[in-house]
């Protein structure tokens, strides 16, 4: 099922039309949908697709030598290649004999790299003395992210400078994941995406007919369930030190988010967490967030939080309550912990997240009263209150000094009154911007009241969103 990724696509296309050779590097962690854009792109294409396995460097050769022997028409009795430079010029000789445009996918090539370490620098040659020559589009493609980052693209590698185009796969933000599920109301796409995220594989597995409940149920706290221990089968993948990780993870769902009281929980020495939580800040699993304005270097307010919405369930529903879930347990038992008292609590921490996705695609759009360069969240002391305070979501011009604050209620019913109120009086807490130049959003469950509407009629600078409008419902 291909969803969404139309840009991506239109640039593999583009490229494709050229009259010369490209080079793309296609990254991005596993189940993000790689393989399926790949394919999507190469149909009623002439391509040759290899995928390296984890295996020796004799073994992803012969079966290299396969794909092209199979590519090109010729004998499976065929002996395999005597190395990769010869296996790299045979499909340049052919490719400008033949002088057609032909797409050659090395899927997974992290996995050939790690087998013969030379073979960077090989393809660099069969690039520098062959490939340019021809009209072959080709697509490296990898979910060592670190490896693709540092080794094909980093200025140390042979590779550098060779790519016309590298794509980083993320997931999806709400509105494409919610393309996954055409059928489902706001709401309930709000709770999708605060339990799943935006991975089109965790999507995919969903039987949208089902509803919400059951999916999570059956996907997650089902002792067969395929999403059942899938971060812990993530990080054994992507990482030398699983275990580790995991408990770093852990403990930044349980709420720890400095680099001490992490390292405390998690059990990990102060003097080395920080160099595995920026790897998980790569992985794009957590992220380092400091109140709008302050530069994220210096701030000394920075916090840690599990950035996937996935991971960020699965750790706190899931993961800590594994071992109850390894003995076996009632329907009822697993309700109440897939659907606690702490569950709407966790959805109204998402919720600011989409919202805060609303505004960059609005922004994209050019549908707020100002084009944003800045989106955060904001939080520190109101002086005058005498308490500590926050501002759900910031998007700001800092040239212009203009600044649009909001709200997120997840609640069946707020004071909306009150809750405008409270936001306007925050506005001159966020330094370097006047209240004056401030435009507000209050972000709701529901659809505000009749009164509020009403009683804001005449404000240009309010506006309500609801999860329908999030939608577009």
């Amino acid at each position: 099922m291909f969803v969404a990724r139309e840009h991506e696509l239109q640039v593999l296309n583009r490229l494709f039309d050229s009259d010369s050779f490209e080079m793309v590097v296609l990254y991005g962690r596993r189940r993000v949908g790689k393989t399926t854009l790949i394919d999507e792109f190469v149909k009623g294409k002439r391509v040759l697709y290899f995928t390296a396995v984890q295996q020796s460097a004799k073994l992803n050769l012969a079966d290299f030598s396969r794909a092209v022997f199979s590519f090109f028409g010729m004998p499976d009795s065929t002996p395999s290649f005597g190395g990769w430079p010869d296996a790299l010029s045979f499909v340049v000789d052919r490719a400008r004999q033949t002088g057609e445009r032909v797409v050659f996918v090395f899927d997974e090539f992290p996995y050939a790299a790690a087998a013969e370490h030379a073979l960077p620098s090989m393809l660099q040659i069969a690039i520098d003395h062959g490939f340019l020559d021809t009209k072959v589009t080709m697509i490296l493609s990898g979910s060592n992210e670190g490896f693709m980052e540092n080794d094909v693209l980093g200025r140390k590698s042979p590779l550098y400078g060779r790519r016309t185009a590298q794509i980083r796969l993320l997931p999806f933000d709400y509105a494409d994941a919610a393309k996954f599920l055409p059928d489902t109301s706001a709401q309930d796409l709000v709770r999708y995406y605060a339990t799943f995220g935006g991975t089109p594989y965790y999507l995919a597995r969903i039987r949208e007919s089902d509803g919400f409940e059951s999916n999570v149920l059956r996907l997650m706290f089902d002792g067969l369930g395929v999403l059942r221990e899938e971060p812990i089968m993530l990080l054994r993948q992507e990482l030398r030190e699983p275990a580790l990780y995991y408990s770093i993870l852990r403990s930044i769902a349980s709420g720890n988010a400095t680099p001490k009281l992490i390292a405390e929980h998690a059990g990990v020495e102060a003097d080395s967490v920080g160099a595995y939580l920026k790897t998980l800040v790569d992985l794009r699993l957590i992220e380092r967030k400091v109140p709008f304005g302050d530069d994220p270097a210096k701030s000394r307010k920075g916090m840690y939080v599990v950035d996937d919405p996935f991971f960020a369930y699965w750790f706190r529903f899931v993961g800590r309550n594994m071992s109850i879930l390894d003995g076996g347990i009632s329907e009822s038992v697993a309700r109440r912990l897939a659907f606690g008292p702490a569950f709407d609590t966790y959805v109204g921490q998402q919720f600011e997240t989409i919202c805060r996705q609303w505004l960059f695609r609005a922004n994209a759009a050019g549908e707020l009263p100002f084009i944003a360069t800045q989106f955060g969240k904001w939080w520190g002391t109101d002086p005058v209150a005498r308490e500590q305070t926050d501002i759900d979501v910031v998007a700001a011009d800092p040239i212009a000094k203009t600044m649009l604050l909001g709200e997120c209620k997840w609640r069946n019913s707020c004071n909306e009154t009150e809750a405008i109120g409270r936001l306007r009086r925050r506005a001159g807490l966020v330094r370097g911007f006047s209240a004056d130049d401030a435009w507000f959003a209050l972000f709701t469950k529901n659809v505000v009241s009749e009164a509020a509407r009403a009683h804001y009629a005449d404000d240009a600078r309010m506006r309500f969103v609801s999860a329908e409008d999030l939608y577009g419902m």
